[in-house]
């Protein structure tokens, strides 16, 4: 299996066995269910659909949506995702994945929904230096120049200028796996992980790592 949904719980630290300190986010792996299995010989490739189980499950359920978790014979679920697998692996709907499919010293990739910021200017959201502090200088946080009045006395399409920032499938490589609690299904994983508290965030094998 490559991969598992959870939720994100916070931010906290561990320490090793020799007193060094580890932050980490915590991650509420799963468990998950298979909802769908994709085939080459239906649909082209391999592939599992799971949902993530929760306390509380959706309170409303589209009819289509009712008729596919139905036929698997699952509970409706809000989140879902497909991970890939190989045409060997025997997932079947119904069947549970756990946070067991990760172990310690792994690296793992996380994708997220970053936090949205709302509109900012240049200096937050893409790191210009901005100009001088100093008193009297009417230029602190500004872009600077974005086109000629003469030539192009246009500005270019794809200017790094302000607005909207955050709120984006963000991709986190190559994080590492500290702990494993199998019994609270939860995943401590070294580093920060895109999102905010409560957020959905899906764990996959790291590619390149």
């Amino acid at each position: 299996m490559e991969g598992i949904l959870g939720r994100k719980l916070g931010i906290t630290q561990i320490f090793t066995e020799d007193g060094a300190t580890v932050p980490v986010t915590v991650v509420e792996a799963g468990p998950c269910v298979v909802v769908a299995r994709r085939t080459t010989d239906r649909d082209g490739y391999e592939a599992v659909q799971l949902g993530l189980v929760e306390a509380r499950p959706p309170r409303r359920v589209t009819k289509p949506q009712q008729g596919h978790f139905k036929k698997a014979g699952v509970t409706p679920t809000r989140r879902v995702v497909e991970f890939a697998v190989t045409a060997d692996e025997t997932w079947n709907p119904g069947d549970q994945v756990k946070v067991t499919i990760f172990q310690e010293k792994d690296y793992v990739d996380v994708v997220g929904t970053s936090k949205g910021k709302g509109y900012q200017g240049v200096v937050k959201r893409h790191g210009f230096r901005g100009g001088r502090a100093t008193h009297g200088s009417m230029f602190h946080r500004a872009p600077g120049s974005i086109g000629g009045s003469s030539y192009p006395s246009r500005v270019y399409p794809g200017m790094l200028s302000g607005g909207r920032m955050g709120g984006e499938r963000v991709t986190v490589k190559n994080l590492l796996v500290v702990k494993v609690d199998e019994e609270k299904n939860l995943i401590y994983l070294r580093g920060a992980v895109p999102g905010a508290p409560n957020a959905y965030v899906a764990i996959k094998r790291a590619k390149r790592g």
